[in-house]
């Protein structure tokens, strides 16, 4: 019987379900589309279940009504301004209420831009320090000074030919401090790069303090060096859970926020955000006039044809929740952040480095193993792996590579109850470790062969579930 037969009206009885899927050169023939649907799908279903990665900062919950604008753009191609003129619209509408949240000077006028990503606006940002370096006079190597930074950050300086200075952690310090600056930072600093919302543990730089102490510099060596604010994280969390932190364009200092749309803005993946303080902080030199598909557009993207449904669910999500809609909905976030950290404070073998404080960081908790209970946190996160939870383990950066820490990011869409059966689930992993340790623990590269033995206990008084 042929593949479309009608005698098989059993999907898995069809031919193309009595094979392996095609995995090593370009399949010679076709198969009905319910067939080559459910081969993909099942393939998926050995993926981890989005919900339960609390190592991913990107979205993972989205309503129904944002998915329909999802199906319903898929087919739009934001660059065709010409031809979907509401969606260029749409996005700089964004635009202007993303500079007005950042307290922009002049939100009308200023500019930005939606990109695919965080990254993508991240190195815009650069980008631009660099031209308007460059057009102040600056030789030589151009420089940027960040602490921790997220690997995109590597990328840019690699791709651009920018020296990367990363200030090591030294002490009990986990983030950028202002006191380091001025051993860093020279005539060719094109920009110190401050992060709101951390990478490792979720925790906030004191912009304003960087910010304090670049004036300072300024006028003991008349080096004026301007802020990129790396606000993948907390830019759509503090406007809104904590509006008095001062992190924004109301720093002078501050030329370019990127933020990810696609993590705390609450659209699905593939949403990124750059503004600039006003229009001439993005040197004319990066955009481009082009005449394409019947129209003539200015450009200042990476990428260039993208879709445009991202934005687009970006607008419906800040029009649908407005200012009080995104205060209540990341305000229950770090509730469920705080009650995490309330559950594992009462684990006596872990330390808190963030507790979800809205005003320290994102609607995150980070912890760190303490004394010698006999296994490590790779072990931990390999066990709880077992019970379906992704929660990353890795060490801290420069000079703190021997420390390790566990990171869980809070999302909108998990629960008080969820955070209970991990809080469950954490106390059962630990159990099974106290009992059967390993006597040689994982890492961050080898999660390969182990064996058991005795090792000392971890009371058990310790670990009881919420």
């Amino acid at each position: 019987m042929s593949e479309g037969s009608e005698e098989i009206d059993d999907l898995f009885a069809r031919p193309g379900l009595s094979r392996a899927a095609p995995k090593t050169g370009f399949p010679a023939h076709e198969m009905l589309p319910p067939v080559a649907y459910e081969l993909v799908h099942d393939e998926l279903m050995l993926d981890g279940v989005s919900r339960m990665n609390l190592a991913t900062f990107c979205t993972t919950w989205v309503d129904d009504h944002a998915r329909r604008l999802m199906a319903e753009c898929m087919d739009k191609n934001i660059v065709d301004k010409d031809e979907y003129p509401q969606t260029a619209e749409l996005e700089q509408r964004s635009v202007r209420m993303v500079a007005d949240l950042w307290h922009a000077p002049d939100p009308a006028t200023t500019r930005g831009t939606s990109t695919i990503g965080s990254s993508e606006a991240a190195m815009l940002g650069g980008l631009a320090a660099k031209f308007r370096w460059r057009a102040r006079g600056g030789t030589g190597t151009p420089n940027l000074v960040c602490g921790p930074v997220q690997v995109c950050w590597e990328k840019f300086v690699r791709y651009f030919d920018v020296e990367i200075r990363q200030i090591p952690l030294r002490g009990d310090r986990l983030t950028l401090h202002p006191d380091d600056l001025a051993e860093h930072c020279d005539e060719n600093t094109i920009m110190v790069v401050a992060t709101l919302g951390q990478t490792f543990t979720g925790l906030f730089e004191d912009i304003a303090g960087i910010s304090a102490t670049l004036d300072t510099l300024q006028q003991a060596q008349g080096w004026d060096i301007p802020i990129h604010v790396d606000a993948a994280s907390g830019g759509f969390l503090a406007p809104f859970t904590a509006p008095d932190l001062v992190w924004d364009f109301r720093l002078p200092r501050v030329k370019s926020i990127n933020a990810s749309g696609h993590k705390t803005g609450l659209t699905p993946l593939g949403c990124g955000w750059a503004i600039w303080r006003r229009a001439d902080d993005l040197p004319e030199e990066l955009l481009f006039n082009v005449d394409y598909l019947g129209g003539s557009m200015a450009t200042f993207t990476l990428n260039f044809s993208r879709p445009g449904a991202q934005a687009i669910t970006q607008y419906y999500d800040f029009i649908r929740l407005g200012r009080a809609g995104y205060t209540r909905v990341q305000s229950a976030i770090y509730h469920v952040a705080r009650h995490l950290a309330e559950g594992l404070r009462r684990i006596r073998i872990f330390e808190l480095l963030h507790d979800g404080d809205p005003q320290r960081g994102i609607a995150a908790v980070c912890w760190r193993l303490t004394g010698a209970p006999g296994f490590n946190l790779y072990d931990l996160s390999d066990r709880l792996r077992s019970r379906g939870w992704l929660i990353a383990a890795y060490p801290l950066p420069a000079d703190r590579k021997d420390e390790t820490i566990m990171r869980a990011v809070i999302r909108h869409g998990f629960t008080v109850d969820m955070a209970d059966l991990l809080l469950a689930d954490l106390a059962r992993c630990l159990e099974q470790l106290r009992l059967r340790p390993f006597t040689t623990s994982l890492t961050s590269e080898d999660a390969g062969s182990f064996t058991h033995t005795a090792a000392p206990a971890v009371p058990t008084t310790e670990i009881t579930p919420p």
